[in-house]
């Protein structure tokens, strides 16, 4: 198969690789695999995590009956951070209509305005621009204008670990168009509209990091991260029960339940521990209660860092997704162990009914839902479509760059949200836009560049 508008989302987990493949922006394959080159959302082995990127890749490849060349990856919101960013481009003395060229060159402005030694731009979301100095408007381009401003978000991630992701990928031999934050996946396809703007949690368990991430007017104001997940859980049954992490990971899937009260007091199961040649019999209960000591200290802990922060009550509740969420009776946990309205989310397009996939799934919906602005966002950092420093023959040769600091309270409210992260428990802050309204369609020529 060879079609411009096929997309791949690679979602490069803790325990697993998910890679989800959308034709114009309908799911037609997904594929998960073991990993085992990461620990707790960090590469230690990108080998091992080239191998299980390349295995998922190949296989969802062969199940599609598609050519891959190339991926859009998310990056995890642990290692994000925000910068507000101003910029400003002068289109020209007398005044003409703003062109992509323009509107590419006041986006760079603005993230030069704030870029900083060991992190490197994942993306920039603007606020609005300015046309003139005086009126804001979300796409300046076919207006008159002599100036030309930009304000925003521009989101960073570490030089040193998006190295050690890019570096995965390209040794498992594919190349990164661009990378997508995995909260804006998430809330793309988890959050309906109203949950997005009156605002909602998702929470995100996984099998390396668990996050809480607070969604409100359309932006990620906060998020928790804890450094524990479901292979936690299941080192647990491991250690508690004297049976392999294989044979843990399975009894968990096939007899655990997140709130022991859903177990059935006389459901048992036989196990082979380490060391006897004897089976024994466990209860589902006990099983269960093991289960839930770990997940009822991650959700308090993400709670309290929620709380703390008097993002817990929300309008929408909490939407609970990833790989932990399989286990029965974790929305009615969560509900009452932080006493908040809770419930469950994962795709449900056939061969994707699963949580584990909810990331990949969000990556590839968000991909396809870009304006023509994300694009040229995306353009500037990725170095992909015109070259933004090759002026055209048509702009006058006397346009300039020019910087700019963000506002006083605009640096307040950033020191107050990045300050957040230097706590164990990690926030991150996201501005995404307002309007839901339609978007132009790029879709054509961004995939004849990009997708096959």
């Amino acid at each position: 198969m060879k079609n411009s508008n096929l997309l791949v989302g690679l979602d490069i987990g803790t325990t697993s690789i998910k890679a989800v493949v959308a034709d114009s922006g309908k799911v037609i394959g997904a594929v998960a695999t073991p990993n085992t080159g990461m620990r707790h959302g960090q590469v230690i082995d990108i080998d091992q995590t080239a191998i299980a990127v390349s295995r998922a890749l190949k296989s969802v490849a062969e199940k599609t009956n598609a050519k891959i060349y190339s991926v859009v990856a998310g990056i995890p919101v642990g290692m994000l951070q925000l910068e507000t960013a101003t910029g400003f481009f002068n289109v020209g003395e007398q005044g003409r209509e703003v062109s992509d060229y323009d509107v590419k060159k006041v986006i760079q402005s603005a993230i030069h305005s704030v870029a900083k030694d060991n992190r490197e731009a994942i993306t920039f979301l603007p606020s609005s621009f300015l046309i003139d100095g005086k009126t804001k408007v979300d796409d300046p381009r076919k207006m008159i204008a002599r100036s030309l401003g930009v304000s925003g978000i521009l989101l960073t991630a570490p030089t040193g670990p998006l190295h050690n992701i890019k570096k995965v990928i390209e040794r498992a031999g594919y190349y990164n168009n661009f990378f997508v934050p995995t909260p804006l996946a998430i809330s793309s396809v988890a959050l309906n509209e109203s949950e997005r703007t009156f605002g909602s949690i998702i929470v995100d368990l996984g099998g390396g990091v668990s996050t809480a991430t607070v969604i409100k007017g359309s932006q990620i104001k906060y998020a928790n991260i804890d450094l524990e997940g479901g292979s936690d859980i299941t080192s647990d049954i491991s250690t508690v029960l004297s049976i392999s992490k294989r044979d843990a990971e399975q009894i968990k899937l096939d007899y655990g339940y997140a709130d022991s009260s859903f177990a059935s007091k006389n459901g048992k199961f036989a196990i082979n521990s380490i060391g006897t040649n004897r089976q024994r019999m466990i209860d589902e209960v006990y099983l269960s209660e093991i289960i839930n000591a770990r997940l009822e200290q991650i959700l308090t802990r993400l709670g309290k860092g929620l709380a703390k922060h008097h993002y817990l009550r929300q309008p929408g509740g909490i939407v609970i997704t990833g790989g932990t969420s399989l286990l029965e009776g974790i929305d009615s946990l969560t509900a009452n162990g932080l006493n908040v309205k809770a419930r469950n989310y994962q795709p449900d397009q056939i061969g994707m009914r699963n949580p584990i996939y909810t990331v990949a799934y969000g990556i590839v919906n968000y991909s396809y839902e870009m304006s023509e602005i994300d694009y040229l966002v995306n353009g500037v950092i990725y170095g992909f479509g015109e070259n933004v420093d090759e002026e055209p023959k048509s702009e006058s040769k006397s346009s300039k760059i020019f910087k700019s600091t963000a506002s006083t309270s605009e640096s307040e409210d950033k020191e107050a949200y990045n300050k957040n992260k230097m706590s164990n428990k990690s926030t991150a802050s996201i501005s995404k836009k307002d309007s839901d309204e339609d978007k132009p369609n790029i879709l054509k020529s961004f995939f004849k560049i990009f997708f096959d």
